[in-house]
């Protein structure tokens, strides 16, 4: 069995409904992204033989991702008030509305989707919301 690992990070805020502590207050983090592939085999022809994936490849696939996600308020759908949306977008602020509650586990299970969808081999997910505080998401 082979595997790789890269990571990458961006700054994002967010809150969480429904909570009550800290959390439900909008705050922001350094999230970090780590993601994980494993593979059987290593590639046998082309200029992947002997990869399991082209680390620039890899690499390049998730921090398109984290880019997309990079200094914008994470939001879950239907958790602010439609004229809520609309003023903050009328600041010129950026939101990501995200059909999922934003904790750590769902954005490691959000990363890990939309890595198997760019054709990675995915095997784990960590998404740190501080230096010493992760959720994992593992691919069967």
């Amino acid at each position: 069995m082979y595997g790789l690992k890269t990571e990458s990070s961006f700054d994002g805020a967010h809150f969480l409904t429904d909570y009550y502590g800290k959390c439900e207050n909008l705050h922001g983090h350094r999230w970090r992204v780590v993601c994980y592939l494993r593979q059987e085999s290593l590639e046998t022809e082309g200029t992947m033989r002997g990869m399991v994936v082209d680390f620039g490849v890899f690499k390049h696939a998730l921090r398109d991702l984290t880019e997309e996600l990079d200094h914008t308020f994470l939001v879950e759908e239907g958790s602010l008030m439609p004229k809520t949306i609309e003023s903050l977008e009328e600041e010129g602020f950026s939101l990501t509305i995200l059909p999922f509650r934003t904790t750590a586990e769902n954005l490691a299970c959000y990363f890990a989707d939309r890595m198997v969808e760019k054709g990675m081999p995915v095997s784990q997910v960590d998404v740190y919301e501080t230096p010493n505080n992760c959720a994992s998401y593992f691919v069967d």
